[in-house]
């Protein structure tokens, strides 16, 4: 055996790891899944398993719940670019020289390193509606009625959001701190010199100098949207009366809950396509605004 053949052999022992395990926990899932879905397995252990064909995915077209829960998933998806926003402007105040920066910085990264379930807990008594210290201050302002926030329809996926996007905003301030160090000043010293203000400089030079990041920013946010379980698992359960339940729970609850495996399947399969159909989207929008 030659050189090249044995560096070839001790390279794919090194990925070996790697593949055996998206094998056995991606590929073989996927394909188990998929073929569920066109059965009727109802139960731990299968018990009248037999082929339904496309009933499964035709339930879902009458199904309230279900396109009750689409619908709160695009809702959630609100929360993606509004931590990105959030994320660059936090990061743009910390790129400068000013007091405390370095605390700042991780006391802004901190969120993205607790578990979900602690930081569910934390803002359940913050959100609490008589008790909690967010409707405490309004009521000190002069707030008669303050929202009920977690135990309210009206507003429990509003808190969501909030969570949400408390939680994420340091993960996107740290990747855009790291950009904008790599911005060319002599652009922008050149920009300043033509008499560019400061808004010119950042829509003109830096916003496109960053866009490729704020691409992989939104992608990565809006499939982590489409994939969120454990917060909201956590602090609502889906609920009030559905108010906060997305595609992840809704599978979780058809699976393990009701045993229904061929649906949840249908569902899991669905939940892959429209996660799939946004990225598309995303992909091909992006030729219009970002700039490699």
């Amino acid at each position: 055996m030659n050189w090249m053949k044995r560096q070839q052999l001790i390279g794919y022992l090194f990925v070996l790891p790697s593949v055996l395990g998206v094998t056995v926990f991606f590929l073989i899932p996927l394909l188990f899944s998929f073929g569920l879905a066109f059965t009727n397995w109802v139960g731990p252990a299968g018990r009248g398993l037999r082929f339904v064909g496309l009933a499964n995915f035709q339930r879902l077209l009458s199904d309230e719940v279900f396109l009750k829960a689409i619908g709160n998933n695009i809702l959630y998806l609100l929360h993606v670019p509004l931590s990105v926003v959030l994320g660059f402007l936090a990061a743009s105040a910390l790129n400068r020289r000013i007091y405390l920066r370095n605390p700042l910085r991780a006391a802004f990264f901190l969120p993205y390193l607790i578990s979900a379930i602690a930081i569910g807990f934390s803002w359940m008594l913050l959100f609490h509606p008589t008790q909690g210290p967010i409707n405490q201050f309004l009521m000190s302002v002069g707030m008669t009625d303050p929202p009920g926030w977690l135990a309210s329809t009206k507003s429990a996926m509003l808190a969501i959001i909030i969570i949400a996007t408390w939680q994420s905003l340091g993960f996107n301030m740290i990747i855009f701190l790291a950009v904008l160090q790599d911005v060319p000043q002599e652009l922008k010293e050149a920009a300043q010199i033509d008499g560019a203000a400061g808004w010119q400089v950042t829509r003109h030079i830096t916003l496109p100098f960053i866009s490729p990041i704020t691409f992989f920013l939104l992608v990565i946010g809006t499939m982590n949207a489409f994939k969120s379980f454990g917060l909201i698992q956590a602090v609502t359960g889906g609920g009030p009366a559905n108010s906060t339940l997305i595609l992840p729970l809704y599978v979780y609850r058809t699976a393990f809950r009701y045993y229904e495996m061929g649906y949840a399947s249908a569902i899991a399969i669905v939940l892959f396509l429209i996660i799939f159909s946004f990225t598309v989207l995303q992909w091909y929008g992006q030729k219009k605004w970002v700039h490699y």
